[in-house]
């Protein structure tokens, strides 16, 4: 005997073949609403009715289905009766979640065949009798068939407790042998007023927007004016709202009705609201026969369900004329030729959450501050090229009438030879090395400190218009939710901990609920493995990087020695050694920076966090040190350490018998600084972006769309013509999270401003990267992606964190760079001190020692010289005590005393530069004057709004009241006492006059 399906506590209604899901429709072509047994049929057991917020219990069905209306496959929906393919198939109830899974069918090996005996009965969400042990129609079950048997079941019981929640769901039916198949889950009003009073999620009251006023009438008026002349630059969105204009909004309540604007209750929550609140069910949701797993992620974890993920809002390039969000957000922001339109935050935010629309606004305010640096820059390299023919110490060097003999640059192959062959390379020096580089440093580190203060103030105006203000408990309550991989620890632990008893115990106490008392937790003993295989592996990779760098060195150093052997090759040795080892650096910095994400996503793994924000800062962490010092370490190698340990003439450094350390150029190690930086920098950025954010996507589509072709016989043609959206959606990459996004521009970040005294065009080569960054990023998140859940945050979290540091840092390297790489000091320190005429004439000669030839170590002179006169003594670029002084050959009062004036610039930069920045972060607040004043106005806008709803509640139930003869005073008083507790029946909406305020 079969009956309806019993109703399901907070369910608005029951489903049955009489009753349609909306009104009184009836079911549609092709559409059955579920049929259960009766609990007196053999292998069934009843329904419980628990309270939806309890998880299940050990009572719950073990072999009943729980879907409300599975759809039949062999009587398939016409297209024209499919209104939206966002709603389900009775076109009425939305689609807000959807679950995806996998399934295969049992194996059909029959004891004695019978062919009659179908085993589909088994999949499509009911189940038939038994079959008598040994009969004709016993099966045998393989492992796999056990497991897909297992996991079923835990489907069906996760999937029963989500309609004990209030959730109604809808799949198809398993008629094929093995398929994908997609739980529709629709939250009805009752669950959305209940988890959204629960979440506390603010929605607009029924007043209109009002005006924040600007500070004064000329700020008023620039104001209207920077407007109109950026309305070109203005998305086309309705979303984009003048960031004068203000919703008034409160926590949702059940109890205040009233009090809000319910004009349609299946358009008053958005999209994304709707998904967020079927989230937070699917994480809380507990599942007994998987462990107690907790939540959708746990399940996915274990390949209970392959995917979770709510829906776009229908296809970005369809031809239709309807208009969605979607659409709108690849019109107007997703696509290169809008690259110079500013983004639709508010609409990025509405459709994508708070989370990822703060990532954008951060991107969008960091293109924009390098406008900027990128002007400057510029103008810093042309004063360089403006300045080349002035400057004293290049045209020395390249005088032909200054003959200055230097030092063979190897042993034995390498001859002596003349300044002046390196010409080209000091013309090239001056115009990254002049006086400009040194205040354009210090306008870097300043522009880092007001960006950072520029968003702080950005993030609060969002916040405050985007009702983030006081979500401090939402982030808790996202705390108590326990990752996978913990419970499991967890779960372990317990089992080998407890006796044989306790473990009985622990299996037949499956109530649901997640009894775990607070020792039993992960404790520092626990981790301490963990931890040990974090710190032994980061500092493996660490040295990895560096032995990297020294192999790459020791490449540089064999590679000159065998060029230089070569006559024809000499000439042009030190160019194509350095370009050749920066090609090696950034290919091993690209393959580095894929291993060490992985690494460092393994190390967090076994490092057991507890929740997933814990997870999230701990994986962020660790990939960023590994990928700063991949990044970095061969810039400071040149930046710091190549020129300052190669000895002297006569007393060289070497790295293995024979081969030297290697110098810097003639013209400084800052021509190659600037080399080393700009092509590790730009071979980053469009490598990545071009390969690993393009084409490694594009190649995944068309793998998996080779593999849906291949698989598709047993499709229908009809449906694969025309798929449904959760169809489309579930094609699409999974969305793992904006860690990759980040990096990657913090990275580009340390670029810009840790070394920008020798690489002034860094910012530009950064903005351009940035304006087809922002549309790369968009397209993927529009197009190629699926759709992420709504996550609300007020900050972005510990990058701020990172970026500060790196700001800090940036002023340290900076005035190293400028002090010990450039020629910047020695030139101040010559014309101050030793020039006879306050110019820099003789520079040249000032900082080059002599040395004599004839105290050359045996076997390393030079062979088969081929210079023009015999040779007494040669050059080499130092501060040191000539042959013929009382101490040949040691450092030199002129050494001593640049060295102490190169600490002093970076003790004085140091300290300059910190003070202006402390400087410039106290004149910015980091709460802008205008939302600061109407925080508090706000309070007072809402209590007013409340009291004028409550007279007007009272007015409306005192009348009826007055008409009655006597029963006026009973009335009023119990209409008075119901006035503070704010509640309302319901469906009483009680709409009052709104008008336009300003503040």
């Amino acid at each position: 005997m079969l009956e309806d399906i019993p109703l399901l506590p907070g369910s608005p209604r029951r489903l049955s073949p009489q009753a349609g899901a909306r009104g009184s429709q009836g079911p549609k072509h092709g559409q059955q609403y579920l049929k259960m047994p009766s609990p007196r049929a053999p292998g069934w057991q009843g329904s419980s009715s628990r309270d939806p917020g309890q998880p299940c219990g050990g009572d719950s069905p073990r072999s009943s289905s729980v879907i409300n209306n599975y759809l039949d496959a062999s009587e398939p929906v016409s297209l024209e009766a499919r209104l939206s393919r966002m709603h389900f198939h009775d076109n009425q109830r939305k689609v807000d979640y959807v679950l995806a899974y996998h399934y295969r069918k049992r194996g059909a090996h029959l004891a004695q065949g019978s062919p009659g005996h179908s085993l589909a009965i088994i999949s499509n969400g009911e189940r038939g009798k038994e079959p008598h042990a040994g009969g004709p129609g016993d099966i045998e079950l393989g492992p796999l068939d056990a497991l897909e048997e297992e996991r079923k079941e835990q489907r069906e019981e996760f999937e029963h407790n989500l309609m004990e929640a209030g959730l109604e769901l809808e799949k198809d039916l398993e008629n094929k042998s093995q398929g994908s198949i997609f739980v529709r889950i629709h939250a009805p009003w009752q669950v959305l007023a209940r988890e959204a009073e629960f979440l506390k999620i603010k929605v607009p009251i029924k007043k209109e927007m009002y005006e924040i006023k600007a500070g004064g009438s000329i700020a008023k008026k620039f104001s209207a004016v920077l407007q109109k002349l950026s309305s070109p630059l203005q998305p086309r969105v309705p979303e984009h709202s003048n960031n004068k204009m203000k919703n008034l909004s409160y926590p949702f309540s059940r109890e205040k009705m009233y009090l809000y604007n319910i004009q349609e209750k299946d358009t008053f929550f958005d999209n994304a609201t709707r998904s967020r609140i079927v989230h937070e069910i699917l994480k809380r949701t507990v599942c007994s026969r998987a462990n107690n797993m907790m939540g959708i992620n746990s399940l996915i974890a274990n390949n209970i369900y392959e995917a979770a993920y709510p829906l776009h809002d229908g296809e970005y390039d369809s031809p239709e004329d309807d208009m969605n969000d979607r659409k709108l957000l690849y019109q107007e922001w997703a696509r290169y030729g809008v690259f110079y339109k500013f983004q639709p935050i508010d609409l990025i935010r509405k459709y994508f959450g708070e989370k990822i629309g703060l990532y954008f606004a951060w991107l969008g305010l960091y293109t924009s501050f390098l406008i900027p640096p990128s002007v400057i820059g510029v103008i810093v390299f042309l004063y360089g090229c403006a300045t080349i023919e002035e400057d004293i110490p290049s045209r020395e060097m390249c005088d032909q009438q200054n003959v200055f003999t230097m030092c063979p640059l190897c042993d034995k192959s390498c001859d002596y030879w003349n300044l002046n062959s390196a010409c080209g390379t000091a013309r090239a020096s001056h115009l990254f090395d002049n006086t400009a580089t040194v205040f354009f440093s210090i306008f870097m580190a300043l522009w880092a400190t007001m960006f950072l203060e520029n968003w702080k103030r950005l993030q609060m105006r969002l916040g405050y218009f985007w009702d983030l203000t006081g979500i401090e408990e939402e982030e808790e309550r996202a705390q108590e939710h326990s990752r996978p991989e913990y419970e499991t620890k967890v779960r372990e632990k317990m089992l080998k901990e407890s006796n044989k008893s306790a473990v009985q115990k622990l299996d037949t106490n499956t109530t649901g609920c997640d009894n775990e008392d607070d020792e039993d937790k992960l404790t520092w003993k626990d981790r301490f493995p963990g931890y040990l295989m974090n710190f032994a592996s980061i500092l493996f990779m660490i040295a990895l990087t560096f032995s990297i760098v020294f192999g790459v060195i020791v490449y540089r150093i064999t590679t000159a020695a065998a060029l230089s052997l070569n006559k024809a090759t000499r000439s042009n040795v030190r160019v194509t050694v350095t370009a050749t080892a920066v090609i090696i650096n950034l290919v091993v910095i690209l393959i580095l920076d894929e291993i060490y994400g992985a690494v460092a996503k393994w190390l967090t793994k076994i490092e057991v966090p507890k929740t997933e924000q814990t997870f999230e800062e701990r994986l962020i962490l660790k990939a960023f040190l590994l990928k700063f010092v991949n990044a970095y370490s061969p810039i400071f190698y040149v930046a710091f350490f190549k020129g300052r340990f190669v000895g002297r003439p006569g007393s060289y450094v070497y790295v293995f018998d024979g081969y030297r350390m290697e110098e810097c150029a003639p013209g400084g190690c800052l021509m190659e600084l600037c080399i080393q930086l700009s092509i590790i920098m730009l071979g980053k950025q469009l490598i990545q972006n071009n390969i690993f954010e393009i084409g490694v996507p594009k190649l995944k589509k068309l793998f998996r769309k080779l593999k849906d072709e291949t698989e598709a016989g047993e499709t229908d043609s009809a449906h694969s013509k025309h798929p449904e959206q959760w169809d489309l959606d579930y094609s699409l990459e999974p969305y793992t999270g904006l860690t990759p996004e980040y990096m990657e521009m913090i990275i580009q970040f340390g670029f810009v401003t840790l070394f920008v005294a020798s690489f002034p065009l860094a910012p530009l080569f950064a903005l351009l990267n940035n304006v087809i960054e922002v549309r790369l990023d968009a397209k993927k998140f529009v197009t190629e992606l699926r759709r992420p859940d709504a996550v609300r945050t007020k900050d972005i979290g510990i990058w701020f964190d990172i970026l500060s540091g790196i700001g800090k840092f940036s002023v340290i390297s900076n005035a190293f760079v400028i002090a010990i790489t450039s020629d910047f000091i020695p030139r101040l320190v010559y014309q101050y001190s030793y020039s006879h005429n306050g110019t820099l004439h003789g520079f040249v000669n000032h900082t080059l020692s002599f040395f004599n030839v004839s105290q050359l170590k045996e076997g390393t002179q030079p062979e088969n010289s081929q210079f023009d006169q015999e040779v007494q003594f040669c050059r080499f670029k130092d501060y040191r005590e000539p042959p013929w002084a009382p101490n040949p050959y040691e450092f030199s009062k002129q050494y001593w005393l640049v060295l102490s004036a190169r600490l002093a610039f970076v003790i004085i930069f140091q300290n300059l530069v910190m003070f202006l920045s402390v400087l410039v972060d106290w004149m910015i607040p980091d709460i802008p004057t205008d939302i600061s004043d109407q925080i508090k106005k706000e309070k007072s806008l809402l209590v007013d709004f409340f009291l004028k709803e409550e007279h007007e509640k009272l007015k409306l139930m005192d009348e009826p009241a007055l008409r009655s003869p006597g029963g006026g005073d009973r009335s009023r008083s119990r209409a008075a006492s119901s006035a503070p507790s704010g509640q309302s029946q319901p469906g009483s909406v009680i709409s009052s006059s709104s008008q336009h305020t300003n503040v």
